[in-house]
């Protein structure tokens, strides 16, 4: 769970950070004063855009393999029998 926030979190302040350097390299500062309005935006909607491809790229590689079933765990004559996928 701590890796898909931390993935998330990466995702999502990567375009923030870029336009950042991009304001450093190209007027010396990237104060936040300098950010405009415009380019929050964008980047906001870049964020989401990232943050919603990776959910569905893990949702899509994470799970059970097709064609499986889960029997979840259960206590049967009094042995605790771990769920598994058949």
């Amino acid at each position: 769970m701590i890796r898909t926030l931390l993935i998330e979190g990466a995702l999502f302040l990567t375009p923030f950070i870029l336009y950042g350097l991009i304001l450093l390299v190209t007027r010396r500062s990237a104060a936040f004063s300098e950010w405009s309005l415009r380019g929050v935006a964008v980047c906001a909607v870049a964020a989401l855009v990232l943050m919603l491809a990776g959910l569905l790229l893990f949702e899509r590689e994470a799970g059970a393999p097709p064609g499986s079933r889960y029997i979840p765990a259960e206590v049967r004559d009094g042995v605790f029998q771990p769920g598994r996928y058949e």
